[in-house]
């Protein structure tokens, strides 16, 4: 969005937030980047109905406000449909990033109303190789942009001495895990590589949704940090010796494209992940990922990376990220944007 804002005038209406009061819009907008993000605030005792009621007179509210000549709809969710079905935008997107339908507490009608956005949309976007071929015939105009990643962020983690604080005094070997700890994570993998090398510690930063904290692993180990922000991890990747991504083999993760993997090869951090698809294909079968399906077979990969001398590895990492940016997923975006609009219209993202 940082890259559509140099273009259009950004506009991202995020989830309701519930509260006591009358029903209000919450507007922060970054000034560096020119993207606004608007929040709606909802009174708190609201039916369904009720809520998208509510949510279709915040938008028309800022519609009303901002008066776009012309205008873009692109969602990320099919839900946001239910308060602007009745939307007539200049051009409409689906950003897929994932098979939401398969997450843990994903609504029960959430099929139908992807079909429905399907219907109304223009252009669709989706996230990954595995998830394109699932959906490639349900669209005419459907395009694959997996993640990309900010090479220039993370690759100051190669050259980074100074840890964070709660990270700091935790002994080496560590293997290292950032982003969100849910379904989709093998739990029983982080116990099995805990158990197996009591003497490598395992750091896990990020935070926890959809299950319940008892679930986690506990052991001297284990080391569960919580949320940290975007600037910070460099510092946290820095300091790991090997990462790993123990994504569990389920619905939910049959389709995904790990934004992390390529974060992880900018830090200069060796990798193992369970077999996701759209990890084989690339990074595994380049040789840029270790694949492991056991907690035996984390700890026997991890052991070869640590032995294994990093200066070649680097050299087959920066040669395939030369072709990743996030400008040249954006020109490819915009160029079928171009297709459904004219330049200089107004977009944002519901």
């Amino acid at each position: 969005m940082t890259r559509a804002a140099k273009e259009f005038q950004t506009w991202y209406f995020e989830e309701p937030e519930f509260f006591d009061g009358p029903p209000v819009l919450r507007i922060e907008t970054d000034e560096a980047c020119n993207v606004s993000v608007v929040t709606p605030l909802v009174p708190k005792g609201l039916n369904e109905p009720e809520t998208n009621e509510t949510l279709k007179a915040l938008l028309a509210r800022l519609l009303s406000r901002i008066q776009p000549k012309r205008l873009i709809a692109w969602y990320y969710t099919p839900m946001a449909l239910r308060f602007t079905h009745e939307l007539e935008p200049d051009g409409c997107v689906y950003d897929n990033m994932d098979e939401l339908s398969a997450f843990v507490g994903a609504p029960g009608d959430i099929a139908d109303w992807e079909r429905r956005l399907l219907e109304k949309c223009d252009v669709v976007y989706v996230g990954g190789r595995s998830l394109y071929e699932a959906k490639r015939n349900r669209h005419p105009n459907i395009h694959v942009y997996p993640s990309s990643v900010d090479v220039a962020h993370f690759r100051v983690a190669r050259t980074m001495r100074d840890a964070p604080e709660d990270q700091a005094l935790i002994p080496h070997p560590r293997m290292g895990f950032f982003g969100v700890i849910d379904e989709r994570m093998d739990l029983d993998i982080v116990a099995g590589v805990a158990a197996l090398r009591p003497q490598w510690q395992l750091v896990m930063v990020g935070p926890t949704a959809k299950i319940d904290p008892s679930r986690l692993p506990i052991a001297p180990n284990i080391h569960w940090l919580g949320c940290k922000s975007y600037e910070s991890l460099p510092r946290y990747l820095a300091g790991w010796d090997v990462g790993f991504m123990p994504f569990a083999l389920n619905e939910a993760t049959r389709f995904i494209s790990p934004t992390k993997t390529p974060e992880f090869l900018a830090a200069g951090v060796p990798l193992v992940s369970t077999p996701i698809a759209d990890v084989v294909e690339p990074y595994g079968k380049a040789g840029l990922v270790e694949i492991a399906r056991t907690a035996e077979q984390f700890v026997e990969r991890a052991e070869y990376l640590l032995r294994r001398p990093k200066g070649p590895w680097l050299r087959m990492v920066d040669a395939h990220l030369s072709g990743m940016s996030w400008d040249s997923t954006w020109a490819g975006m915009a160029g079928h944007l171009n297709s459904i609009s004219h330049r200089g219209m107004e977009a944002r993202r519901v």
